[in-house]
Order: structure tokens, then sequence, then C-alpha cells
């Protein structure tokens, strides 16, 4: 077995893992022992489907203040680029535990932001609540002392910075929301300079929020916009001139429109080196029924025509311009309590982005790190919500090339592959949406060569052992409560420690003879460092 192999069926037969003295709680409905179901992912080791930023994963900061409230709940407290605690040592462990992970700081509320400006009198006062003004809020200003606070901060743990700027300056917002004229630069371009003189680093400046398309509160023809980021790139050319990395421009910050998209593309020329869009599928926070829709396959993979309609579009664009979500919080107006803050919500996003990178997207950025009801980090402790945890083994387990894989069986299993983060290996990841069924899955790769034998009559494996050609990540919820704000890895909660410190993502090391379980309700990353196939080369 450890030569070459034009193909190789690997069988992995799905059970709980009493190999690690661990018991497993799983999430199932019904009081017996759960049924089981077969079924097989087809993993093509040819070559790969997409490519990913290595830095994949990102999150978002916002602007809102704490009066923002929906559905009469205030869920951002001090959660803001304006007031969020910088000192908090969770908050910065939590950002250097992915070294690194990008920040994209912006928001519905960025295009009414004014930067505050070396010499300039005007008070800089923050964002007070006035819902006869479009976004609800009267303008905000940011302070020069908060953005070097904020630089300060984030270079300490090692963040990439995307920064959204206001694309509403010098336009005039008509009734309707159509917003007409050019955009007025003076105010970015003063912050540009002012950021550049101070030596920080911007990965990159996106140019507004949701104004593609209808919009939300204003929208800004395809054509307009297209000659504004035009502008914007030829500020960042003029004043990074020389510089060994020069910030990406991105744009527009909004939601997918099969025809604002093409047009807003192909007319910004190659000025435009990263087109992001918006994601909020499930609807309403307040909808009673998210759980449903996100252990529903059929609603979760509705999203794909979204995905496949913006890559046809780049791909037939003559542009170097690459996909990235730019904001995705699943359900829109903060989330949703105990629904978008808990286990289940990792069913949703693990999905989505193991959607986005089939799909070439390039990376892909959650709202939020922190504030309203779907951070990453609890708002009021800044504790690491479940989804912080499925985002950190994404992260470090899932490399940057994608291989194609389909599941056959079942629609409740969703299977995405990417060759390994931290080996020459591949690693699979498995969701099981269903809460009644342990899920026995054969795993056939094609065009694989495994380095490492795979003997049935073997020992067991040590931790230490050189031998170990697979390691299991076992995703479940504390108590079987899908609204759990508790995940177990492994069977064994995951908590900071005294001084704050992110726990340690251990996983559990099988001998390849022995089965694997993919428990109800459950999620696993399945990381195999001995398999090699071409694409991974």
């Amino acid at each position: 077995m450890g030569s070459h192999a034009s193909h190789l069926v690997l069988f992995l037969w799905l059970y709980y893992l009493a190999i690690c003295g661990s018991k497993f709680v799983a999430s199932q409905s019904n009081t017996g022992a759960p049924a089981v179901v077969q079924g097989t992912a087809y993993i093509s080791g040819t070559v790969s489907v997409g490519t990913t930023d290595v830095d994949f994963i990102c999150a978002t900061l916002d602007w809102w203040p704490p009066q923002k409230c929906d559905y009469g709940t205030c869920s951002w407290s001090s959660a803001s680029l304006l007031n969020l605690d910088l000192t908090d040592i969770v908050l910065l462990n939590a950002i250097k535990a992915f070294s690194p992970l990008k920040i994209r700081m912006g928001g519905t509320l960025q295009d009414d932001v004014r930067y505050q400006t070396v010499g300039d009198q005007t008070p800089c006062t923050g964002f007070v609540q006035n819902s006869a003004v479009p976004f609800g809020f009267t303008q905000g200003c940011l302070p020069m002392a908060r953005w070097d606070a904020l630089n300060v901060f984030f270079k300490q743990a090692g963040a990439r910075i995307i920064f959204g700027l206001n694309a509403l300056t010098g336009r005039t917002v008509g009734s309707d929301g159509t917003a007409t004229g050019a955009w007025n630069s003076t105010n970015a371009e003063s912050l540009i300079k002012y950021t550049i003189n101070k030596g920080y680093t911007i990965d990159g400046w996106e140019f507004g929020n949701e104004l593609s398309g209808s919009g939300i509160v204003a929208s800004v023809a395809a054509d307009q916009y297209a000659a504004d980021t035009i502008s914007l790139q030829n500020l960042v050319q003029k004043h990074y001139r020389g510089f060994t990395l020069t910030p990406i421009v991105l744009g527009p910050g909004g939601f997918f429109d099969a025809t604002w998209f093409p047009e807003y593309i192909q007319k910004s020329h190659n000025s435009l080196q990263v087109v992001t869009h918006h994601i909020y599928n499930l609807g309403a926070g307040v909808d009673d029924h998210l759980v449903d829709k996100i252990l529903d396959p059929n609603y979760l993979g509705g999203e794909s025509q979204t995905f496949s309609s913006l890559q046809t579009i780049l791909k037939n664009s003559g542009t170097s311009t690459v996909a990235w979500v730019g904001e995705a919080g699943g359900a829109y107006n903060s989330g949703h309590n105990h629904v978008t803050n808990t286990f289940v919500f990792s069913f949703w996003y693990l999905d989505q982005l193991g959607m986005a990178a089939s799909f070439d997207t390039k990376t892909y950025c959650r709202q939020s790190l922190i504030g309203g009801n779907y951070g990453l980090l609890n708002t009021a402790t800044f504790v690491p919500n479940p989804d912080y945890y499925s985002a950190l083994l994404f992260h470090r387990l899932m490399g940057r090339k994608v291989l194609a894989t389909t599941f056959n069986g079942t629609n409740k299993v969703r299977a995405y592959t990417h060759c390994a983060q931290r080996s020459k290996g591949i690693t699979l990841l498995l969701i099981n949406l269903d809460g009644n069924n342990t899920a026995q899955v054969e795993v056939s790769i094609s065009n694989v060569i495994v380095t490492q034998p795979l003997n049935r009559n073997s020992a067991p494996l040590s931790a230490k052992s050189g031998d170990i050609i697979r390691e299991e990540y076992h995703l479940t919820a504390a108590n079987g409560d899908l609204q759990s704000q508790t995940v177990l890895l492994n069977g064994k909660p995951l908590t900071v420690d005294s001084s704050g410190g992110i726990p340690p993502l251990l996983p559990v090391r099988v001998n390849p003879s022995q089965p694997v379980t993919v428990d109800p309700y459950s999620i696993v990353f399945v990381h195999f460092p001995s398999i090699r196939v071409p694409a991974c080369k």
C-alpha cells in the first residue's frame, strides 16, 4: 500500500470514538441508540477546483453603537470600532491564535463616517441615534487617537486589516435612495495619507458598503461606482508609490446583483482587485425558524447559485479580479440570540466556508468578530462562542487548495475536502445534519499515493508515533443541546484558561484500521497526513 495507486477506496466506518476513552453526547431527538446510514464521499485528487488565500478566514468589526437595537434587543454593547476594549487579553489572544486573522473594519454606518484630520477643529463625535435620518444615526466621526489605538492593537495581534471607506461622500441621495454625483475623495485621502505617515499597515481599502444593485439605504449606479473605484485605485497608487507592498482595492461590499456586478467589474477594469459580496441567506434574525433552515441541506445548498454565478462572471470578465465574501452573518439585523451564537450555527458557518472555497472564493469574512448576536466572541465577556473554534479548526486544518468532493447516500451529510494546511496530506470535513442517524461513510479518493501502510493487524498507535496517518477532530454540543454556547472537542469542552489563553485544539490520533464516527448532529475534521494526491503537490 506504500506504492503508487491509480485509485484508492478507503472505508471510514464512522462510530463512537471509543479509542480516546471519551464519551460523546449526541444531540439526537430519539431516546434509543441512533440508527446508521451509509454513504460514500468521492474525492478527486487529480486537480484542485479552487484556491483560497492562506488567510481565508476573516472576521468583521462594525461601527454600531450600543443604541443599535433589533426587535427590542440591544446586542452591540461596547463592540464598536469606536468603543471596543482593546486591552482585553482574551480578545488579543483570540486574534493571535490565527496568525494571522484578516479583519474587515466596516459595516452599514461606514458610509456616514467622517475621518478626523490633522488641524481640523470640528468636533469629532460619535453616532447619535436619530430615526429621521437614513441610517438611523447621525454622522459619526473617527478620531485619529482611536485610529492610532486600533492600529497599535492590530499590529500587536498580528491581524491583517481591510478598512471600509465612506463611498457616499459628495453624493446626493434622493428620496428613492438613488445616490447621484461623483465621490468626493478628499476626506478618504486624508485618512490614507495620515495612515502612511504613521507607518500603519493596511492590507486593503474597501470602497463602500451595500450600495450595489438596489442598495439597502442608498444605491449608486454601476458605471459611477466603477469610475469612483478607479479614482480610489489612483489614490492608492499615488500615495503608496515606492512601497514594496501596496494595499488592494476592494468593492462594492454589497449583495450580489446579476446585472449590476458584471457592469461594475468590467468598467472598473483592473483597478478592482477584489469584488466583495455579502451573505445573509437565512433571512431576518427575528425568524423563529432559523434552526430549521440551518439543518435543512436543501436550504443550505441554495446559496451555491450565488457563488457559481459570480465565479462565471469573473471568468468571463477578462480581468484579474477575484471574489471574497466581505460580510456574512447568516441572519440580518444582528442575528438571533441563542441561535447564531451557539453550536447549531456552526452547521451553517462551516458549510458556508466549504462551499465558498469550492467556488474559488479567496477570503470569507464572518460578521462579526464581536458584536451583535452572531459574533465569534461573546459581546460581553469576549469568551469564544462555538463558531470561533470552528473557524480556528478550519484555518489550521484546511489548506489553500480545494478538492472536488461529492457525497452520495444521504443529503444530510455535507462533505468538503482540502489539501491539508500543515502536512502534505488532505483534510476531509464532514457535517452531519441528521439528529437521529450516525453516518457510516465509504471514502473514495482518486489518484492517491499512500505513504504509510494501512495494516489492520498493526499494534495500536501512540500519540507520539511517526506512523499515525489519521487525526480526528469531533465537534459536538455540550449536553446534546444544539443551542449551547459550549462546544466539545472530542468530548471535552473548549474553554479559555485562567490567563485568557485559547485552549489547544488536539486531535484524537487513530489507527487507520479502526473505524471513525460522525455522530448525529456532529461535525468532524479528518486529517490524513499520509495520503498524497497530485492536486496537493
